[in-house]
């Protein structure tokens, strides 16, 4: 299964350690130094211009995702229901 993380970015949902909410990086010291020991190591990845809402972390990388991280996790969860989340998004941003 491939979880869709906005622009042109798929992974692999087995690749995927875990999902944060991007606001959390603020909320916790650990969280900071995690992000500030990828960002000097150029582990992160911005998956779009857009403002980050989630932050995605693999054994390799990390990415900075403009879907926020509940919309994320259910995609994950109901791969099924994503072309529809894309239809519906699109939709909101068209009128």
């Amino acid at each position: 299964m491939f979880i869709h993380l906005g622009g042109d970015m798929v992974l692999k949902a087995e690749r995927i350690v875990a999902i944060l909410d991007h606001q959390s990086e603020s909320h916790s010291a650990d969280n900071q130094t995690f992000m500030k020991k990828n960002g000097e190591e150029k582990r992160i990845e911005r998956v779009t211009e857009d403002p980050a809402k989630s932050i995605v972390i693999t054994r390799e990388e990390v990415y900075l995702s403009p879907i926020s991280s509940h919309t994320l996790k259910r995609r994950a969860e109901n791969p099924s229901l994503e072309p529809y989340e894309e239809e519906i998004t699109r939709e909101n941003q068209n009128g």
